[in-house]
């Protein structure tokens, strides 16, 4: 027989008050709760800012009727009293990510520090590699459909409440409810107490300078439409704000912070062009103020999945020119980064690290970056080493780094050699300690014997775009010394005729030598700027060069430039010469001299188009020209 509108209706109805029933009955007072954990488990403990902090207050109460319980979690916000020395026979906390809350206990050998790649816990889990007997975890109230959800952490707590053997939850209606992967049914908790709380919050650091620059300088990789993952902490907020005119991001992060939420609200983030989760983003949890909680809850444009989906390397791969913003703790002069320790003290985790930088490094346009700053302890230790502190462990190998930036500058180092990853890094470090990383360097045999130190970073305003005639972007910037590489190759793609017209001579090689004359410049008597192609998948390449240096007891500088044979006659020369001109007058210099063979007209034009007033004299096939810088144009 048909069953009638009532009768189904009736069904439905029954259905909904039996898992209402079911999960009423399972309220318990915090002490009975805790009380069907036996002894000798596993106790899984829920992540971040939703760890269940009255059931670990009640866990470490009933310390006394326990018994070798292994207690295992990433990274929580609140207190861990389970690692305090009296409970050493209790609890044994096993940190697959090293807080504040547990750092000293892991230091003094009352807790364990299992290195592992955020990827894996779930699969670990799953397996019993990483056995989870109990899960201790934080919800929102079941909705009308029977769910709870896991809020803003998913991560690894996803997969412990689908493998442990007993769950019990706090049901929080401050919890905030949001898309994804962390709906589970409310018959999955087997007991539950009642807590009404705010979760726990991380203010917003103040950012000073050093990470601002920082921040800057990452920010100058990003291209508008990247998918971008980022951390918690005063750089990845640095590098948050200074994205503030960039369009249409898009985030796949295994976290994200509040920097995240103010650049949705900007309209930075979009995810307009993202390969997953189209227009949203993805992340596996979230942790910072009350007013990102609410920011996220039941809001459609936020979609949290567990860490072996975000932290997935094939998954980071296909996201749309996925750039992958990490930190570290020291990095040597081969590249080789350690994120978890200092020396062997353990410090903090793996993590999502290599995860996402080697996703990055797979995805087409893809862009991993190692950011930190130069020093640490007020500035009297380098971040940047020659090598790294015995017993610093490598998370993140030499072959993954790409990109290290610090606030001052950027360091690119694929497919680089040991020495020229040397130089590039010993030119970011900071400046106090260039020089005897450059001794170090040149000890270990990293560079060569004669090889001149890198001078400071110079001021933003002289990094700028010009357009060719032809409509090609060209980035002009003045040279610094691990251009050497590039600039060989310049000259030896001139043609006989350029050299002979730049140089007067017949030069037939460049010798490492005397190419560091031409990148030692000081940016003050001498000044050297360099014209480079921006491809977005391989290495720029410089075009043309233009430098002036001081003609001594005089406030005249001698000038002299040099165009790529196949970039010629395009007006690079000219732009060229109106910034060196702006830079040798901003200087104090109040003259350009330039010395010209007579046969060259494409020079002589150059030189008369960017200077009407120069006047000329005819020396033995040369002319001697003087260029009066006076006042800039207006």
């Amino acid at each position: 027989m048909d069953a009638t509108p009532e009768t189904c209706c009736t069904k439905r109805t029954m259905t909904t008050r039996d898992w209402k029933t079911r999960f009423e009955s399972k309220q318990l007072t915090p002490d009975r709760a805790v009380s069907r954990i036996p002894r000798g488990k596993y106790i899984f403990i829920g992540s971040g800012a939703t760890e269940p902090v009255s059931l670990v207050a009640e866990l470490c109460a009933h310390a006394n009727r326990l018994a070798d319980n292994t207690i295992m979690h990433l990274l929580t916000l609140g207190p861990a009293p389970y690692v305090e020395p009296q409970y050493a026979s209790v609890f044994r906390h096993n940190a697959f990510f090293i807080g504040p809350n547990v750092r000293e206990a892991v230091a003094d050998g009352r807790a364990d520090y299992t290195p592992v790649f955020l990827s894996q816990i779930p699969a670990l889990m799953r397996s019993r590699r990483f056995p989870i007997d109990v899960a201790l975890v934080q919800v929102s109230p079941p909705d009308e459909f029977g769910y709870v959800n896991l809020g803003v952490s998913v991560d690894v707590v996803l997969a412990a409440v689908e493998t442990a053997r007993l769950v019990i939850a706090e049901i929080n209606p401050r919890m905030p409810v949001v898309h994804g992967d962390g709906f589970i049914p409310a018959d999955r908790i087997d007991a539950w107490i009642e807590v009404d709380r705010p979760l726990l919050a991380v203010p917003r650091e103040p950012l000073d300078d050093v990470v601002l620059e920082i921040g800057k300088n990452v920010a100058s990789l990003v291209e508008d439409g990247a998918t971008l993952q980022v951390g918690i902490g005063q750089i990845p907020d640095a590098v948050l704000r200074a994205l503030s005119e960039k369009r249409d991001l898009g985030v796949w992060s295994e976290m994200i912070s509040d920097g995240v939420m103010d650049l949705v609200r900007n309209g930075n983030v979009t995810g307009r062009y993202k390969t997953t989760d189209v227009r949203r983003v993805s992340s596996s949890f979230c942790f910072g103020t009350q007013e990102l909680y609410d920011f996220v809850n039941h809001n459609p444009g936020f979609v949290f999945r567990p860490s072996d989906q975000i932290n997935d390397p094939v998954r980071v791969s296909r996201q749309h020119r996925m750039v992958a913003i990490n930190s570290a703790l020291s990095i040597d002069l081969t590249g080789q980064v350690c994120a978890d320790s200092i020396g062997t003290r353990f410090y903090s985790g793996i993590g999502g690290q290599v995860d996402f930088i080697r996703g990055a490094s797979m995805c087409p346009g893809g862009k991993p970056i190692i950011a930190l700053r130069s020093t640490a302890k007020d500035g009297t230790i380098s971040r940047i080493a020659d090598a790294l502190e015995p017993g610093s462990g490598v998370v993140t190998s030499r072959g993954d780094v790409r990109f290290v930036v610090t606030e001052h500058g950027v360091a690119d180092l694929l497919g680089k050699s040991v020495r020229e990853r040397a130089m590039a890094l010993i030119a970011i470090a900071h400046r106090d300690f260039r020089g005897e990383l450059l001794s170090a360097a040149k000890q270990r045999r990293y560079v060569f014997p004669d090889q001149i130190p890198p001078r400071s970073i110079l001021p933003g305003r002289h990094d700028t775009r010009i357009t060719t005639k032809d409509g090609v972007k060209l980035r002009v910037r003045p040279i610094v010394v691990t251009d050497e590489p590039k600039l060989r190759d310049l000259f030896y793609n001139l043609s006989e005729d350029s050299v002979y017209k730049r140089w007067m001579s017949v030069l037939k090689r460049m010798p490492h030598h005397q190419l560091q004359q031409y990148v030692d410049v000081d940016y003050q008597s001498t000044m050297a700027l360099i014209a480079e192609t921006s491809p977005p998948n391989s290495e720029p390449e410089i075009v043309a060069v233009a430098r002036y240096a001081n003609i001594p007891a005089t406030d005249h500088a001698e000038v002299a430039f040099v165009v790529r044979d196949d970039w010629q006659g395009r007006g690079i020369g000219t732009a060229l010469m109106r910034l060196l001109s702006d830079l040798a007058r901003d200087t104090g210099f109040t003259a350009l001299e330039a010395d010209v063979l007579a046969g060259n007209g494409a020079m002589m034009h150059v030189f008369h188009k960017t200077a009407p007033q120069l006047t000329s004299t005819l020396e033995s096939g040369v002319y001697k020209l003087l260029i009066p810088l006076g006042n800039k144009p207006v």
